[in-house]
């Protein structure tokens, strides 16, 4: 059996030639808004949302190729939400993985262009993907129309709105856990939940399954509240202590930088009890990437 790393790695070139090809297979789009697209798309990353659709396609016993195109669209939605991240009017950052941001690239306006096409491609993508896997169209429809809510209004795009509100606020544990779970783990647990929807989970297991990734979400978020304090630039790709400047709400900073990690090892304890015993399950590769965010420094 592959070690994590490798797992990851090869799941990830396997996601990187499937977004590569879904790019220069889209035709009619102006070149400069193809590239800005490519430019964010393609820079790299670690891959984790696609990557947790197929591992849990895989310990359902489920058909990868089927869930390709569905782990592509999530990370191209992915990408557009950290292309907006990044603008002036938002985080107003300078660097994403270890390059320019795409409005200090291409200009503010071609990159919320190229945010909103990266979404809108992202739901056609899937509606393709549903088409030409034959899935049942109650599968379909029921993984397109939860992505609208966890990416959307409800979920992503809710999170980021209570986030920005509170900032140079005092707020409750309470209350920056919701941010996060919206914010973060919302799309974590479409992942998962579209993963399982494809392998044909029964709801028992799909239950247990979106608890271990709302889990899984919280935990990355905390993680990466932690490195925002003590992380590495040349490893993050962007500046560390942005959240301190700006006066976010962070886990470190309601409940000191100890408190925080202790608080990172129980979540992903929690999360992993979830699916280590569940009988349908086989949670091998989804409970070593839960260890693999717990000690990440990117």
């Amino acid at each position: 059996m592959l070690m994590i790393l490798d797992y990851i790695k090869e799941k990830a070139e396997f996601i990187n030639q499937a977004l590569a090809e879904t790019m220069d297979q889209l035709e009619g789009v102006p070149p400069v808004l193809k590239e800005s697209m490519k430019y964010s798309l393609l820079a790299g990353g670690k891959r984790i949302r696609p990557v947790l659709v197929l591992a849990t396609v895989e310990a359902l016993n489920g058909d990868e190729e089927k869930a390709l195109p569905f782990a592509c669209a999530i990370e191209m939605i992915h990408t557009y939400s950290l292309i907006h991240d990044d603008l002036p009017s938002m985080d107003n950052d300078d660097y994403r993985r270890g390059q320019l941001t795409n409005h200090k690239k291409f200009g503010e306006s071609t990159a919320i262009l190229a945010g909103d096409a990266l979404l809108t491609e992202a739901f056609g993508l899937m509606a393709a993907g549903a088409k030409n896997a034959h899935l049942p169209l109650d599968v379909a429809l029921t993984i397109i129309e939860e992505g609208a809510r966890c990416a959307g209004s409800r979920g992503m795009i809710a999170g980021q709105i209570y986030d920005l509100q509170s900032e140079n606020k005092k707020i409750s544990l309470a209350q920056l856990e919701q941010i996060h779970r919206l914010k973060t783990g919302d799309l974590i647990a479409f992942s998962v939940r579209t993963g399982a929807h494809i392998a044909g989970a029964s709801q028992r297991t799909l239950q247990a399954l979106t608890e271990f990734a709302y889990g899984l979400g919280l935990a990355f978020q905390i993680q990466d509240d932690i490195l925002d304090v003590i992380g590495d630039q040349e490893k993050l790709g962007k500046p560390v202590g942005s959240d301190q400047e700006k006066n976010k709400a962070t886990y470190p900073a309601l409940l000191g930088l100890d408190e925080a990690k202790r608080k990172l090892s129980v979540c992903i304890e929690e999360a992993k009890g979830k699916i280590r015993e569940h009988d349908e399950i086989r949670p091998a590769r989804l409970l070593e990437i839960a260890d693999y965010l717990l000690s990440r420094d990117w």
